[in-house]
C-alpha cells in the first residue's frame, strides 16, 4: 500500500492524500490502461479510482486535467463574383463549408448555414 494513505477517522475508512488520488487519476486518464489492473496494482476499489478520474477531469482535484485542444486549418474562402449593379437578379451569395473531422468520420456542412443549423449538427455529434 502507499505511504500517501492514513487511517481514516471511522474503522476500515482509509483516508487518500489528494496527490495519491491526483496521481492515480492521471494515470487512469492515459490511453490502453486498465483502470482496474491500477487499483488492484494499488490495492484500492476500481470505483474509487473512476470516480477519482472523474473529478480529475472536472478539475476537482486540485490542478486538474490540462485542456484538450483539437488542430484547427483555416483555408480562404474562394472570391465570390460580384453581380454588375444593373443586373436584375442579385447574385448568389458566397456559400462557406464547415468540415470537422473525428476519428474517422468526417461531417461536412455546405452553403449557408444558420446558427440553428449547426447547433443541431454539433449536438448530435455528442450523442
Amino acid at each position: 500500500m502507499d505511504t500517501a494513505i492514513k487511517q481514516g477517522t471511522r474503522k476500515g475508512r482509509p483516508n487518500y492524500s489528494m496527490d495519491f488520488k491526483r496521481r492515480l487519476a492521471v494515470a487512469a486518464c492515459a490511453p490502453n490502461v486498465s483502470v482496474s489492473k491500477l487499483a488492484l496494482a494499488h490495492e484500492v476499489n476500481a470505483n474509487r479510482v473512476f470516480k477519482w478520474r472523474r473529478q480529475y477531469r472536472a478539475g476537482q482535484l486540485g490542478a486538474g486535467a490540462e485542456p484538450s485542444f483539437l488542430p484547427v486549418a483555416v483555408t480562404p474562402l474562394p472570391k465570390c463574383k460580384t453581380a454588375p449593379a444593373s443586373a436584375e437578379a442579385p447574385a448568389p451569395a458566397c456559400t462557406g463549408v464547415i468540415e470537422i473531422v473525428i476519428a474517422d468520420a468526417i461531417v461536412r456542412v455546405q452553403g449557408a448555414v444558420d446558427a440553428k443549423l449547426l447547433r443541431v449538427v454539433l449536438q448530435s455529434l455528442r450523442t
